[in-house]
């Protein structure tokens, strides 16, 4: 079965990835995709999350993730796709009231595409890609947030937008 985890990913962040890794080991494929929020005003472009993401799974042992970039309704991207299901990170109870009501509107939208909630370990609960930005924005380290593969170019792009 092949399922797909959307997000912004402005940037990914380590509990991004160790949401791919625990996916990628339930599904025979997943697919990262990068999708626009208008909510959102993103720092990197599309094509530089995608770049940045296809860098951080080569260090992986992830063979069935790939990488997209769609756009319009995720569920109709996801369908499209071939995804049976979407899969959805959850950090805290407010994650899971957003969530839960984009979860819901899918299922009306499609209920052949089912939404996977995936609990985010203890450790990455405090962690967004926001939080990353805002840290990154005032100087403060971001190892440790992001993978290696691009922390320094994160943090040297967040920081040049202060210039």
């Amino acid at each position: 079965m092949k399922a797909c985890y959307p997000g912004t990913f402005d940037p990914i962040t380590n509990g991004h990835i160790d949401i791919i890794q625990r996916a990628a080991r339930m599904y025979e494929e997943l697919v990262v995709l990068i999708m626009a929020n208008p909510r959102k005003k993103c720092l990197f472009s599309a094509e530089e999350r995608k770049e940045f993401i296809e860098r951080c799974l080569a260090d992986l042992d992830v063979k069935n993730v790939r990488v997209e970039i769609g756009s319009g309704l995720t569920v109709q991207y996801a369908r499209k796709l071939g995804c049976k299901s979407m899969i959805r990170g959850i950090r805290a109870v407010s994650d899971y009231e957003y969530e839960l009501q984009t979860a819901t509107a899918n299922l009306a939208l499609d209920p052949e595409v089912e939404t996977v909630f995936l609990i985010a370990k203890p450790e990455m609960t405090f962690l967004s890609s926001s939080v990353v930005k805002e840290i990154a924005m005032n100087g403060g380290k971001i190892s440790g947030m992001v993978p290696s593969a691009i922390a320094e170019d994160v943090f040297l792009r967040i920081r040049s937008e202060l210039v």
